[in-house]
């Protein structure tokens, strides 16, 4: 590609990329500076919208109130007629795993019986990540995904990563699935509610500032366990999740 071929909707699947991705808010604002900046000097600059609001990159990095959780029902999957893509959508809900996690996801290789593994291949930032298996309902989902993925993931033989994604955008837009981000939410608060004894203040809970000390201690030991479940390094990403 170069300059003069860029388009629109190129610009538009970047920062798509970048938010799927969980980048930070100000990160993507200081790169979309620079593709400004540069479509400007290649005479490019109508490509690339002036408000960084026509591309959804919010304000601020930490919801505080409102949940983004969402979930998917039998009824929901039903129409989603690609079984691989029904398949990481049903992971994504049960694990809190990214898109990408559950479409390279080996059911053969990340079992381990009690707790699953990620390859650092499947991962945003390259890294192993283990999450407990708690539940017999995830260990049903896990047994209709070895039955799905034999010793394989959820791309099929014959396409590739990117295939794949392009088909799971495809399927989960006709089914009228949108934000399936919101998975991981879901996943994060319920598990707050599993540790804590309590909701978290983004699925109306209390605000952590109003809790006991010790109520408090406990909310951060939740929350660091919840952080690397998700696959993050930092306590505090947890309030995109679970508000504050």
């Amino acid at each position: 590609m170069n300059s003069h071929s860029l388009k629109p909707k190129h610009v538009e699947g970047l920062v798509r990329q970048w938010l799927e991705k969980e980048v930070a808010a100000g990160t993507i604002k200081n790169r979309m500076a620079a593709v400004r900046w540069w479509a400007r000097k290649v005479n490019r600059q109508n490509v690339v919208a002036r408000s960084n609001d026509f591309y959804g990159i919010p304000n601020r990095i930490f919801a505080t109130g409102s949940s983004k959780a969402k979930s998917v029902s039998a009824t929901q999957l039903e129409k989603v007629r690609d079984p691989y893509v029904r398949m990481s959508l049903e992971l994504q809900q049960a694990f809190g795993l990214r898109r990408e996690e559950a479409i390279k996801f080996m059911p053969s290789y990340a079992d381990q019986g009690d707790h699953l593994i990620l390859k650092p291949s499947w991962t945003k930032g390259g890294k192993v990540r283990a999450i407990p298996i708690r539940t017999e309902d995830q260990r049903i989902v896990l047994d209709r995904a070895h039955k799905l993925a034999g010793k394989g993931s959820f791309i099929p033989s014959h396409r590739n990563y990117v295939q794949q994604l392009r088909v799971y955008e495809g399927h989960t837009l006709r089914a009228g699935l949108s934000k399936m981000h919101g998975l991981r939410h879901a996943y994060a608060q319920q598990r707050y509610e599993e540790l804590t004894g309590w909701k978290s203040p983004a699925a109306d809970g209390l605000p952590s500032k109003t809790l006991t000390r010790e109520q408090q201690d406990r909310g951060r030991q939740a929350r660091l366990i919840i952080s690397r479940e998700l696959g993050h390094e930092r306590e505090q990403i947890t309030s995109v999740y679970l508000g504050r």
